[in-house]
């Protein structure tokens, strides 16, 4: 089974697996019934004063990557998000959903990166 990463805002590839949302906010103009989520990991997004520190802004992106992981090594949620996504990929492909428009410069790329590099993906 695979960890994907996709936006929601774009037409779902693939609706065979656990659907993560990795974002703190719901996404604007997202209706919640035809999202087809399973799961909402908001407590493993990046803090509110993280999130608006980085401001999408691509030249921070380092330095967020860099906070963003401290925060996600003593949170508990993220453990939680980590076990939840080890015992569905036994079954199934889990995907990861994010809303920001920058596809490489997101906490959906880094806490991909993290999460494939503890199961061993």
């Amino acid at each position: 089974m695979k960890l994907k990463l996709d936006r929601i805002y774009d037409k779902p590839a693939d609706l065979n697996g656990w659907r993560i949302l990795i974002d703190r906010r719901w996404p604007r103009g997202i209706s919640k019934t035809n999202t087809h989520l399973d799961e909402w990991a908001k407590g493993a997004a990046p803090s509110e004063e993280l999130r608006k520190w980085f401001n999408h802004d691509p030249a921070r992106f380092a330095e967020f990557k860099e906070r963003y992981l401290k925060e996600l090594a003593g949170n508990p949620a993220y453990l939680e998000l980590l076990a939840s996504i080890k015992k569905h990929l036994q079954s199934e492909n889990v995907i990861l959903l994010y809303g920001a428009k920058d596809r490489q410069h997101n906490q959906g790329i880094i806490l991909a990166e993290l999460i494939k590099q503890k199961l061993n993906l």
